[in-house]
C-alpha cells in the first residue's frame, strides 16, 4: 500500500501549485469570514434585528388603545415566532417579550421577560401610542456565528475553485513543455558531446537555467582540454629524464672500472633528481589548474617569507649569492598557504638557479594586511622586455636557461598560484637597472 501511495508524495510543479492555491483560497477564506464576522458584531451592537422586529410590532400597536387587544396582538406574535424559531432548528431559545402601558403598569410579559439581561440577551425596544415594548432575543455564541458565516461563504469559494484552478493548471501544462524540450535535448546528447546545447528557450525564467548549462559544458571542456594538456606536456618532457636515466643505468650495469661507475652514478643522481622535480611541478601545476581553492586560513606573510629565506640561505652562499630580505616584523592576512608557498618558493628557487655566482637577490615585502606586495629582484641576465609575458608560458625557456637545468614550469606555477589568490604578478628590471624583479600583488591597483 505504501509502495502504491508514494507516487502521490512527489513532489511535482503542479502539485505544488495546488497546494498554493489551496492555501491562498484558506487564507482568503479566513480573511473574508474575519470580516464578515466584525461586520456582524458591529451590526448586532449597532442595531440587532430584534430592534427591527420591535419596531414592527410596535407600529401595528400604534392604532390599538385597549390593554386586552395589545395583549392578543403581542401575545400572537410572540407564538408565531418562537414556533417558527423552534421548527427552524438553528435559533436557540424563545424571544422574550414585555408590553407595559404608558403609566409602567405591566400588559403582558412572556414567562423569561423577568430574566432578561444585556448580558445574556439582543435588546429591542420601541414605543407607540401609549404602549412600551421591549424584545429580548438570546445571545448566540460566537462559534456558532462562525458557522454560520462560514457555510455561507464556503458555497462560493467552492464554485470560484474550479474556476480558478482550470486557467492555472493549462498554463502549468503549457509552461512546462519548453523546461521537457529542454530535458529532452540534454537526454539524447551523447556523453562526449560537450558542445553548446544551441537551444534558446522563450521564456524568461527557463534562459539562466539554458545559459547556466552551456556555461556548465564550456568549463568542462576546458578542463578537459587542460587534463590532455596535461598528460601530453607530462609525457613529452617526462621522456628525456626518463631516456637519461635508461641510458645512464645501463652504463652503470656495464661500468668497466669504479671510476665509470662513479660518473654514471652521479649521472643517474641527477637523472632522477630532475625527473622527480619535473614530476612534483607537473603535480602542483595540474592541482593548481583544478580551480578548487583550499580554505583560506590567518597566516603571517612575513614570517613565511622569512622562513623560505632562511631554508634557501645556504644554498645561495654554496653559490655565492648575496641574499637580502626588507620586511615588516609581521604581516597577517587569509590565505590558501599552499598557494602562496607555490608563488613563494619557485621565485626564489628561480633566483637562485638564473642568478650568477656574485650576484644580488633582494626580497622586498610591503603593504598592509588588506593590500600588500611581494618582490624578488636580482641582476642576473635578466629576460627581454618583449620576452616577458611569454616567460609565464608553460615550458618556456629563455636564452640564459640553456645551461641551467629546469622544467620550464616554475613561472607557470607562480602565475596561477596568483590568480588563485585573487592577486597578479607582473616582471619588471631589477636591481640597478639589471636583471629583472618577479612582483606579486594582492589587493592593490595598478
Amino acid at each position: 500500500m505504501k509502495a502504491l501511495l508514494q507516487p502521490l508524495w512527489r513532489p511535482t510543479l503542479l502539485r505544488r501549485v495546488l497546494g498554493a492555491l489551496l492555501l491562498a483560497f484558506a487564507l482568503v477564506a479566513m480573511a473574508l469570514l474575519a470580516l464578515d464576522f466584525v461586520e456582524f458584531k458591529r451590526g448586532m451592537d449597532e442595531r440587532p434585528g430584534v430592534q427591527t422586529l420591535a419596531d414592527a410590532i410596535a407600529a401595528s400597536l400604534a392604532e390599538v388603545a385597549d390593554a386586552r387587544d395589545a395583549t392578543l396582538v403581542v401575545q400572537a406574535r410572540a407564538r408565531e415566532l418562537n414556533r417558527l424559531r423552534r421548527d427552524g432548528g438553528v435559533l436557540k431559545g424563545d424571544v422574550e417579550f414585555s408590553l407595559t402601558a404608558g403609566d409602567g403598569r405591566a400588559v403582558f410579559a412572556t414567562p423569561g421577560a423577568a430574566a432578561m439581561t444585556e448580558a445574556t440577551h439582543w435588546i429591542g425596544r420601541a414605543r407607540a401610542g401609549p404602549w412600551r415594548l421591549q424584545l429580548a432575543e438570546p445571545r448566540v455564541g460566537d462559534a456558532t456565528v462562525l458557522g454560520w458565516l462560514g457555510s455561507e461563504l464556503a458555497g462560493s469559494l467552492l464554485l470560484a475553485f474550479p474556476l480558478v484552478l482550470l486557467p492555472i493548471w493549462i498554463a502549468v501544462r503549457r509552461g512546462m513543455k519548453p523546461l521537457n524540450r529542454l530535458a529532452d535535448t540534454v537526454a539524447r546528447r551523447d556523453a562526449q558531446d560537450l558542445s553548446p546545447l544551441g537551444f534558446t528557450p522563450q521564456h524568461e525564467e527557463l534562459k539562466p537555467l539554458a545559459a547556466a548549462f552551456d556555461d556548465l559544458l564550456a568549463r568542462l571542456r576546458a578542463q578537459l582540454q587542460r587534463e590532455r594538456a596535461f598528460v601530453q606536456d607530462a609525457a613529452h618532457e617526462l621522456r628525456t629524464p626518463m631516456a637519461v636515466v635508461a641510458t645512464q643505468a645501463h652504463l652503470l650495469a656495464h661500468a668497466a672500472d669504479a671510476d665509470e661507475r662513479r660518473q654514471a652514478a652521479a649521472a643517474l643522481d641527477a637523472a632522477l633528481q630532475r625527473a622527480a622535480h619535473l614530476s612534483r611541478q607537473l603535480l602542483t601545476l595540474a592541482t593548481l589548474d583544478e580551480g578548487r581553492s583550499a580554505p583560506a586560513e590567518p597566516i603571517d606573510v612575513a614570517g613565511l617569507v622569512e622562513q623560505a629565506l632562511a631554508r634557501a640561505a645556504p644554498r645561495a652562499l654554496d653559490l655565492g649569492l648575496d641574499l637580502s630580505l626588507e620586511a615588516p616584523p609581521a604581516l597577517s592576512a587569509h590565505l590558501d598557504r599552499m598557494a602562496f608557498e607555490s608563488v613563494l618558493n619557485n621565485l626564489v628557487d628561480n633566483a637562485l638557479r638564473y642568478v650568477p655566482r656574485g650576484g644580488r637577490i633582494a626580497v622586498t615585502l610591503q603593504g598592509g594586511t588588506s593590500a600588500w606586495r611581494l618582490r624578488v629582484a636580482d641582476d642576473g641576465p635578466g629576460i627581454p622586455r618583449e620576452q616577458r609575458e611569454a616567460a609565464f608560458e608553460r615550458f618556456w625557456r629563455g636564452a640564459a636557461g640553456g645551461d641551467v637545468s629546469g622544467t620550464g614550469l616554475g613561472l607557470a606555477i607562480t602565475r596561477r598560484a596568483a590568480l588563485r589568490l585573487g592577486g597578479r604578478i607582473h616582471i619588471e628590471d631589477g636591481l640597478d637597472g639589471r636583471g629583472c624583479a618577479f612582483v606579486f600583488e594582492r589587493g592593490t591597483s595598478r
